[in-house]
């Protein structure tokens, strides 16, 4: 790697303490900064709360060209850019929900190159008037950062097609640029296990990248889970869980649309004041709900995982899932969001008694989440059959109506290569990536059932395996069994 001169660091953390206000890094923030100063590649597993944003928006700043920062959620791309803004920083966002007045300035924004970092989402990256701009050899691209890319790893209801095309991006902007550029790449994630790192590295085609893994333990976060026997049971125990934690802020996570709002419905015929957050709302919605709970008018949402990813809340006093996650990358994530200020917190997981007789809910949402697998698994197989050997997406997506699905899985069988973000190659015949996933799913399963320690099960799975067999947390439900 590239090392700067003790002057130059000297600089940058100078800049530092002006923008930030801080006296020094936090470990290893002075290290990812160094790596994509020299604009080498990286992969970054940093916990919820690490200080990630600065790592990249530093070295934006410092150089001279642009940083393109791709971003699954609005949401998450507004809190960050409003808080360069009023630093008065050269950043904007582009996305779907922005005026034509906004779209338009941005976009000149970007052709004058008076911009550092631009958030945009994938989808957004892919639409003719940004990539055509994006392509003039004049715009110089110094990187691009792909935020919370456990999304690229992540199936279900929440998956976003376009993530599986980012890696055919950089190749495709070099071809227009002058001889020599350089375009780093670096993908920042609070979850990532040895798995999903491998699939990081390999769908954005890092190169030799620097790899940061922080442990993600967190000693005032404390993981329970509980049986809950029946329907209204798991009701009753929530409702004990609220009222014994008046005024203070937490989430409650479902998995469906539907039971945020049965949910919400039902605590506010109780006199609860709440709100049921989901990806069906529309932007102004979402925005209002988001707002009053930063702001403490309502103490907590009962949202799906559309909710929380980048939402920075520090006093966050607890987190319960009313219905367990499918994966344990998306149950850390989500746990994550409480405590953030170093107070302790609670992490509450509801689940149904292991045979499902006399709830069978979880039993179902799990056999769902298997079926529809496997019928996306059919699906993608019928399509490669009816494809021309290679094409073009947006023509793909034309004649064969929801196909998007069907082409990242292919994608992720190895059945299909990307030319370049808009066109497609068929690959050697590849392997259904289905039992994979619900292998995944499995492991999560393996956890809410374990009499062992928390937080143990979590390090091994994330691959901090270096942790003693006779270590424990002493503060998930598990420990404290033990020591009672």
């Amino acid at each position: 790697m590239n090392r700067l001169s003790s002057s130059s660091w000297h600089d940058v953390r100078a800049a530092f303490r002006e923008i930030w206000g801080y006296e020094d890094f936090r470990s290893p923030q002075g290290e990812i900064i160094r790596c994509l100063l020299a604009r080498n590649d990286a992969l970054i597993i940093m916990p919820t709360g690490g200080g990630k944003s600065i790592c990249f928006q530093l070295p934006a700043l410092l150089q001279t060209g642009l940083t393109l920062v791709v971003s699954p959620l609005v949401a998450l791309m507004e809190n960050q850019v409003q808080e360069l803004h009023c630093k008065k920083l050269p950043a904007a966002l582009l996305h779907s929900e922005l005026s034509s007045i906004q779209r338009r300035q941005t976009l000149k924004a970007l052709e004058e190159q008076k911009l550092r970092l631009l958030y945009l989402s994938p989808e957004t990256l892919f639409s003719p008037p940004v990539w055509e701009r994006l392509i003039k050899p004049e715009i110089d691209i110094t990187a691009i950062i792909l935020d919370e890319a456990h999304c690229l790893t992540q199936w279900g209801d929440t998956f976003r097609p376009a993530y599986r095309r980012l890696g055919a991006v950089r190749q495709a902007l070099l071809k227009y640029k002058p001889v020599g550029t350089k375009i780093s790449i670096a993908a920042f994630t609070a979850t990532a296990d040895p798995l999903a790192q491998e699939t990081i590295q390999k769908v954005l085609g890092l190169q030799k990248p620097e790899i940061f893994r922080l442990n993600p333990y967190r000693s005032n976060l404390n993981p329970t889970v509980r049986i809950a026997w029946t329907p209204n049971g798991r009701k009753q125990q929530l409702l004990r869980f609220i009222k014994n934690r008046p005024k203070q802020a937490g989430l409650i996570y479902v998995r469906q649309r539907s039971s945020s709002e049965e949910l919400a419905a039902w605590l506010e015929e109780l006199g609860y004041s709440t709100a049921a957050y989901h990806a069906g709302l529309n932007a102004e919605g979402r925005r209002a709900i988001e707002t009053s709970w930063l702001n403490d008018k309502i103490p907590f949402v009962i949202c799906t995982s559309a909710f929380g990813m980048g939402v920075n809340k520090p006093n966050v006093r607890w987190v319960v899932h009313f219905h367990a996650p499918l994966m344990l990358s998306e149950y850390v994530q989500e746990i994550g969001r409480a405590g953030r200020d170093g107070k302790p917190s609670e992490a509450l997981t509801l689940v149904s008694e292991p045979t499902g007789w006399l709830d069978p809910e979880d039993k179902q949402r799990q056999d769902f989440f298997e079926l529809k697998m496997r019928e996306q698994q059919i699906e993608a197989q019928q399509l490669v059959k009816k494809l021309p050997r290679q094409g073009e997406i947006n023509s793909v997506m034309a004649k064969f109506p929801n196909s998007a699905t069907a082409l990242s899985l292919l994608h992720s069988n190895g059945q299909l290569e990307w030319l370049d973000p808009f066109n497609y190659r068929i690959a050697a015949e590849g392997k259904s990536q289905a039992s994979t996933h619900i292998k995944a799913s499995k492991q999560m399963h393996k956890y809410l059932f374990s009499r062992g320690c928390r937080w143990q099960s979590l390090l091994k799975g994330f691959g901090f395996g270096g942790e003693s067999e006779n270590w424990r947390c002493g503060h998930c439900d598990n420990c404290l069994k033990v020591r009672s």
